[in-house]
């Protein structure tokens, strides 16, 4: 579907102009029944989030056909996990946002302080495991378990030790507002450190 695929380019793009991740990485898709769309591997690094639906890969969600795709993110496995575990998430967000990567940097829990990060509660990690791997898939899977209701208003997230932030959506608008909301809510617990 062109459109969704549009959708993912333009959430991609408007993630990095809007620093909620870098160069170095992140990726986004959002799903249509069985099938999903994923931004490609590299897309920070060689395209610096410019990126048009062209670009933007698909796949099934009930196969593995996609993983051989030399194109395919290799944060793609995560993603599939989730979608397979979970049919009321429509979007995700893998992203290195600056002020969430501190909090990543010392594996510390990020409490909600303001009131539009309320409703994400507290953030914790996915248990260690190698990058890319499908133990990491598996273990962001078990740190949903128990979110769905979130997930259905709007979004959940789970931090990524020394990487950055994971966010499964209800669909790619809730998904980028998690991020912003969270990024600022994690510079406001850095800034009360520098007042007080």
């Amino acid at each position: 579907m062109k459109k969704l695929a549009e959708q993912v380019a333009y959430t991609a793009g408007l993630m990095f102009d809007r620093n909620l991740t870098d160069i170095a990485g992140g990726n986004v898709s959002a799903r249509d029944g069985d099938r999903f769309y994923i931004t490609p591997r590299y897309a920070g690094s060689k395209k610096h989030w410019r990126l048009t639906y062209q670009d933007i890969i698909s796949g099934l969600i009930s196969t593995d056909e996609i993983i051989d795709n030399p194109a395919f993110s290799r944060e793609g496995l995560s993603h599939l996990s989730v979608y397979r575990a979970y049919p009321e998430v429509k979007a995700i967000i893998h992203a290195h946002p600056p002020h969430v990567l501190a909090f990543c940097a010392i594996e510390k829990h990020i409490e909600p302080i303001i009131n539009s990060a309320q409703k994400y509660g507290t953030l914790i990690y996915h248990d260690h495991a190698p990058s890319y791997s499908q133990e990491q898939a598996d273990s962001i899977v078990e740190k949903l378990s128990g979110k769905e209701e979130m997930i259905k208003s709007a979004a959940a997230a789970v931090l990524m030790p020394l990487h950055g932030i994971f966010i499964a959506g209800k669909d790619l608008f809730q998904a980028i507002d998690a991020l912003e909301r969270i990024n600022t809510n994690a510079w406001c617990l850095i800034a009360q450190k520098m007042i007080v």
